[in-house]
């Protein structure tokens, strides 16, 4: 009989490094506990049936916005040929809102919260007793030094084909209101010493590619500089093989002491992903956004004309109290910076997000089916929300994909929004699609703004 830990990931490429958290953490266990993740859009059956063939006497599975839809599927399969085995959920799907899933209802137990300490120990308790009694547990969350770090538990199979995520540390200090984040109370760093050294092993056993997944990579300055001087050190011992680092940047903060390190990273190396999401101070004050936009702004052009670093800066659209108008002013501001991806999302609703708290004063409309995406506001209606979505999806396959850089200053000319919203017009009305299409076909709408 074995634990089995499983999740749907939304692609292959993707390595769930929750469920390797949960598996270095099962102390005792730790022997009985089998890995089995799939991708989204497996056939819930055969889901089932290969994690049956485990023989499992508990089955933990991730819960995420992108496949509760296909859990529940696949959970409500699983109790109905197999009632003895005990389901227990985690994840931030699951972690807010209990009372209001199917899934909750299906399954045996839920981890709210931080599962490192807590997923260990219920499952003791069902193997061995005192059987718990409630449904619902709120997760234990420990010091950082008594977490088991996961990443021994990245197969050869994933370090050659798959991203290895990794992370500095957990929790955010600020309180956006459309994240989740917006809940901690600070960020938790992990033992500089002890996670250099988890670095070290992974570089050795070949990993190339590290996805930090840290909400602010930049927080703490001290521990930003120990880990970009590691990848100097192994850039420069080894200057003829590839090495690629991802990091979440806070736009705002960026002392000198970092600003010499950066400069030192040649093409190709560095990526940034930084929230800027709306550069109207109404909208940031409403929702508890703290962002000095003169700062944001002058540290993105610093970037961008002094470093090598990739920038991949994202705005959301739909937040309360903003209009197309003042959308549009943010990202004009921002295509004039020049950065080499622009993010155009669309405000969701994550479940326990204090996002919610706008709905009545703002006439919020989110769809109800997961992403629960925002399909209306009191200053965007639904019509003008759906050609948002459209140019969100355009602006990925023809600006941020690279392929029509020559094109691309032709089409945004001085007003980059309004010449693109236009191009996003032209585009659904003459193909009724925002997938496959040919890049032919792109090319030619162009002539059309």
């Amino acid at each position: 009989m074995s634990i089995v830990l499983s999740t749907l990931n939304a692609r292959y490429s993707h390595a769930s490094l929750g469920l390797r958290y949960l598996l270095a953490n099962m102390g005792p266990l730790t022997d009985i506990t089998r890995l089995h993740e799939f991708v989204i859009g497996a056939r819930a059956a055969d889901v089932v049936e290969k994690l049956l063939a485990h023989r499992p006497r508990i089955i933990g599975f991730g819960v995420y916005i992108w496949n509760v839809d296909e859990m529940t599927h696949i959970v409500a399969l699983l109790k109905r040929v197999a009632p003895e085995v005990i389901v227990v959920l985690g994840g931030p799907e699951v972690s807010h809102e209990t009372g209001d899933q199917e899934i909750v209802r299906l399954a045996d137990y839920v981890i709210t919260g931080w599962g490192d300490i807590s997923f260990p120990t219920l499952c003791a308790q069902l193997l061995n007793g005192p059987k718990p009694l409630m449904k619902v547990h709120a997760g234990e969350q420990p010091a950082m030094d008594q977490i088991a770090f996961p990443y021994a538990h990245y197969s050869a199979e994933d370090i050659a084909h798959r991203t290895v995520y990794v992370e500095a540390s957990r929790g955010c200090p600020f309180k956006c209101e459309f994240c989740l984040s917006a809940l901690d109370k600070t960020a938790w760093p992990f033992p500089k010493d002890a996670l250099l050294a988890e670095l070290d092993a992974l570089h050795v056993r070949g990993v190339r590619v590290f996805k930090f997944v840290d909400r602010t990579f930049n927080l703490n300055i001290d521990i930003s500089q120990r880990i970009l001087t590691f990848f100097l050190e192994k850039l420069a011992a080894q200057p003829h093989e590839s090495l690629f680092a991802h990091f979440e940047l806070v736009p705002d903060h960026l002392p000198d002491a970092l600003k010499d390190s950066l400069r030192r990273f040649p093409p190709g190396t560095l990526q940034f992903e930084i929230g800027i999401q709306s550069l109207n101070p109404a909208v940031q004050k409403l929702i508890s956004r703290r962002q000095n936009n003169e700062k944001a702004m002058a540290n993105l052009r610093w970037l961008r004309e002094e470093t090598n670093v990739h920038l991949h800066v994202d705005l959301i659209a739909g937040l309360p109290g903003e209009d197309v108008q003042s959308f549009a002013r943010g990202f004009d501001q921002l295509v004039a910076l020049n950065p080499h991806e622009i993010q155009f999302g669309i405000l969701k609703r994550l479940r326990g997000a204090p996002i919610s708290r706008h709905s009545e004063s703002f006439d919020l409309v989110f769809d109800p089916a997961p992403p629960y995406q925002i399909l209306a506001t009191d200053r965007i209606d639904f019509s003008m929300m759906q050609r948002l979505v459209r140019f969100a999806r355009y602006w990925d396959l023809i600006a941020n994909s690279g392929r029509f850089l020559a094109l691309l200053p032709v089409v945004l000319g001085e007003t980059p929004f309004a010449h693109f919203l236009a191009l996003s017009d032209w585009l659904y009305e003459n193909t009724d699609a925002t997938h496959r299409i040919a890049p032919e076909r792109l090319e030619i709408g162009r002539a059309h703004v």
